[in-house]
């Protein structure tokens, strides 16, 4: 379809959104949803014009409203001690399938670069291998964490992490094949990447000083994909709804857990923009303690608490909101 005849066809629903704004959630889901189809199609075939800009310009807008509409205090509250834990609950095979999938290609990685030494610098690029293989000369193999102003690299670590995240979120909508690209291409830099450094001698010390940040960054996008299949997989398989019903399920599911993702990227940023340059002057069992805190945070929130809910009678209605079922 040229890019004149997309415009023309949806140009006035367009209009619509912006000149009557809605205070309904339901109908902020489902413009969102709609808008999110419109902005992957724009950025497949018109990448780079205008119209993809003004889609995501109109996505933001509705974006930042549900948002804020979810803003009242005992709201947040609700939606972070029941209604996110249930609603993980109910796709943890689906997140166990998508950590599954991105360890697979992680341990690919690995063993491609164990037996090919050109495929480190392949994935990483020569100019990150080279400066990396100039700091370990000089003795500071991870100074390219301290090579920023730390507040600068706070919020650009969390901005990029989170538009990540969106797109692994918004590419399920091409039958979870999108999202599933993602990770694979992801999964394979963080193996070369971990391996690079245990071939180097500097295993331990890598994990120690990483996945200070890493812990909490790596779990986000793995979670990030999970969202992304939910989206996909509800046009998959719908079962017994409506094609479209099921979609704007998954879409509503799927944004919640993007939405949640927010704490966590923010909170890796810090870690990773002020202690993480800061690991070779701590010692070990403070580095191992944000590590394993943070893998003992992932691990509770959004596995073994959810598990508790539901053993405790808690379950989601069919609007998607937290009901005890059982005393």
């Amino acid at each position: 379809m040229r890019e004149s005849l997309f415009i023309k066809k949806n140009l006035e629903r367009w209009k619509r959104y912006q000149e009557q704004p809605t205070d309904d959630p339901d109908e902020m889901a489902e413009r969102f949803t709609t808008l999110l189809d419109d902005l992957a199609y724009a950025k497949t075939f018109y990448s780079g014009n205008s119209s993809a800009k003004y889609i995501n310009s109109m996505a933001a807008v509705i974006y930042r409203r549900i948002y804020s509409s979810r803003s009242q205090p005992g709201r947040i509250r609700r939606f972070f001690q029941y209604e996110l834990p249930l609603l993980f609950a109910r796709y943890h095979r689906l997140f166990l399938f998508t950590f599954c999938y991105f360890l697979l290609f992680c341990i690919i990685a690995a063993f491609s670069a164990a037996h090919d030494e050109t495929f480190v610098r392949g994935v990483m690029g020569d100019e990150y291998v080279n400066m990396t293989e100039r700091n370990i000369t000089a003795g500071d193999p991870f100074g390219v964490y301290g090579s920023e102003n730390e507040w600068l690299m706070w919020v650009r670590i969390a901005y990029n992490n989170i538009q990540v995240a969106i797109y692994c979120f918004i590419a399920g909508i091409f039958l979870s094949a999108g999202t599933l690209w993602l990770l694979t291409t992801n999964g394979i830099m963080l193996g070369s990447f971990q391996y690079y450094f245990f071939a180097k001698g500097l295993g331990m010390q890598s994990v120690l000083t990483i996945w200070i940040h890493g812990t909490l960054e790596i779990s986000a996008i793995v979670i990030a994909g999970t969202a992304g299949l939910v989206l996909g997989n509800s046009l998959l398989f719908p079962g017994t709804h409506k094609r479209v019903d099921s979609l704007k399920r998954g879409a509503r599911d799927g944004i919640k857990i993007i939405i949640s993702l927010v704490p966590i990227f923010i909170a890796a940023a810090f870690l990773e923009s002020f202690i993480t340059r800061n690991a070779r002057s701590m010692p070990i069992w403070m580095s191992a303690i944000i590590l394993g805190g943070s893998l003992a945070l992932i691990v509770w929130y959004f596995i073994i608490y959810p598990i508790k809910l539901k053993r405790a009678g808690f379950s989601l209605n069919a609007d998607g909101k937290p009901q005890r079922v059982k005393v």
